[in-house]
């Protein structure tokens, strides 16, 4: 992927910034902190409920369930129920979802690399 020399602000003249711009919402969906663990936990592979439950700790059941759903409406997160019993239900990344998650994983080891330092212990 070639990078380019414009601007953030020569490539999006409109602006990305403005109230309305469809950016920002899928900047909220995708980096609520719930949507960050949930797609990079993704990244391993096809993983059930309980899995992405246990995964990203402290997240309830209705937030998982609401962060889900918004992830499968953009197109990120692929939600295939298994015909077996009991029902069971794995989530995975769509091929867009794989794309996002490749320049998130980056920033996340970032983030682990220095949070202490940032934040304090």
């Amino acid at each position: 992927m070639a990078e380019s020399t414009e601007t953030i602000f020569e490539q999006f003249p409109g602006g990305v910034f403005p109230a309305a711009c469809s950016s920002r919402m899928l900047l909220d969906h995708v980096m609520s902190k719930w949507g960050v663990l949930v797609l990079v936990s993704l990244t391993d592979g096809p993983q059930r409920w309980s899995e992405l439950r246990r995964r990203a700790q402290g997240i309830s059941e209705k937030m998982l369930a609401q962060t889900l759903r918004t992830l499968e409406g953009d197109g990120l997160v692929h939600r295939e129920q298994q015909p077996v019993m009991p029902p069971r239900v794995d989530y995975s990344l769509t091929p867009l979802g794989e794309e996002l998650a490749e320049v998130m994983v980056p920033l996340l080891r970032w983030v682990g690399r220095h949070a202490d330092e940032i934040i304090g212990s």
